[in-house]
C-alpha cells in the first residue's frame, strides 16, 4: 500500500513537472543558443551509434529472414518485412532504447550534479528560471533528434538488408528497393516519427525531474543515472504496445 501511494505521489509530482514545462515553453524568453546546443550535443553525440545499430539490424533480420523464408520459397519477401519492421518497430525501439541510455543518463548527471552543488540555486538566485534554461531544450532537442535517429537507423537498416540480399540470395538491389518503396506507406513514417517524439518526452522528462531532485551528492548522481535508464526503458516498452495499437486502428483500418 505503501508502495502505491508512493508511485502516486511520484507520479503527480512528474506531471505536475511536465506542466511546469508545457506553460513555460509558450513564453518569453526563449534560449535558441541552447536547444541548438543541444541538437548538437545530443543530436550528433549518438549519430554514429545510431547508424551502427540501425545498418547491424538490418544485417541480422535480412539474414534470419531470408533464410527462415527461403525454405517456403518466400524470400522475395525479405524486402517488404524487413522494411516495415524496421520502420514501424525495431528502429523506433532500439533507438529510444540507446538515447535513455546514453542521454537520459548524461542529461540526469549533469544537472543533478549542478543540484547538488548548488547551481540551479544560483540561477534561481539570478531571477532566472531553470526550467527555462535548463530543461526545456534539453526537452526539445531530444524531442527533436530523437525521430531523426530513428529514421536514419531505420534507412541505414535497410540499406544493410539490400546488401545481405544481394551476397546472400543474389536479389537485385534494384528489385530491392522497389519492393521496400511499394511497400512503406506514409502511416509507416508518421507512426515511426509519433513514437521517436512520444519517447523523447519521456526520456527528457524524467531525466531532467530525476536531476532537479538528486540528493546525497555523488552518490545521489550516480543512483539517479541508474532510476532514470530503468523507468525510461520500462515506459517507452509498455507505451509501444499502445502507441502501435492506436496506429493500426487509426490509419490501418
Amino acid at each position: 500500500m505503501k508502495d502505491l501511494k508512493a508511485g502516486l505521489i511520484l507520479t503527480g509530482d512528474i506531471l505536475d513537472f511536465t506542466k511546469d514545462v508545457f506553460t513555460r515553453l509558450f513564453s518569453k524568453p526563449f534560449y535558441w543558443g541552447r536547444l541548438f546546443d543541444q541538437i548538437i550535443q545530443l543530436g550528433l553525440g549518438s549519430l554514429s551509434i545510431s547508424i551502427v545499430i540501425g545498418f547491424i539490424t538490418g544485417l541480422v533480420m535480412t539474414l534470419q529472414f531470408g533464410y527462415g523464408l527461403a525454405k517456403f520459397g518466400g524470400t522475395l519477401y525479405v524486402p517488404a518485412i524487413v522494411s516495415v519492421s524496421l520502420l514501424r518497430e525495431l528502429a523506433p525501439i532500439f533507438t529510444s532504447l540507446l538515447i535513455a541510455g546514453r542521454v537520459g543518463s548524461g542529461i540526469s548527471a549533469e544537472i543533478g550534479a549542478m543540484n547538488v552543488t548548488g547551481q540551479i540555486d544560483a540561477i534561481r538566485a539570478l531571477g532566472t528560471s531553470p526550467v527555462r534554461v535548463l530543461v526545456i531544450p534539453r526537452v526539445l532537442a531530444t524531442v527533436l533528434t530523437l525521430p531523426l535517429l530513428a529514421t536514419l537507423a531505420s534507412f541505414t537498416g535497410i540499406i544493410g538488408g539490400m546488401l545481405i540480399s544481394y551476397i546472400e540470395f543474389g536479389m537485385p538491389a534494384g528489385f530491392y528497393a522497389n519492393k521496400v518503396l511499394s511497400t512503406i506507406v506514409f502511416a509507416d513514417i508518421f507512426g515511426s516519427i509519433f513514437k521517436c517524439a512520444f519517447f523523447g518526452l519521456v526520456i527528457s522528462i524524467l531525466a531532467c525531474y530525476r536531476g532537479f531532485h538528486t540528493k546525497e551528492g555523488t552518490r545521489g548522481v550516480g543512483n539517479a543515472t541508474t532510476w532514470v535508464v530503468v523507468r525510461s526503458s520500462i515506459i517507452i516498452l509498455i507505451s509501444d504496445f499502445f502507441l502501435s495499437k492506436i496506429i493500426l486502428v487509426g490509419f490501418y483500418q
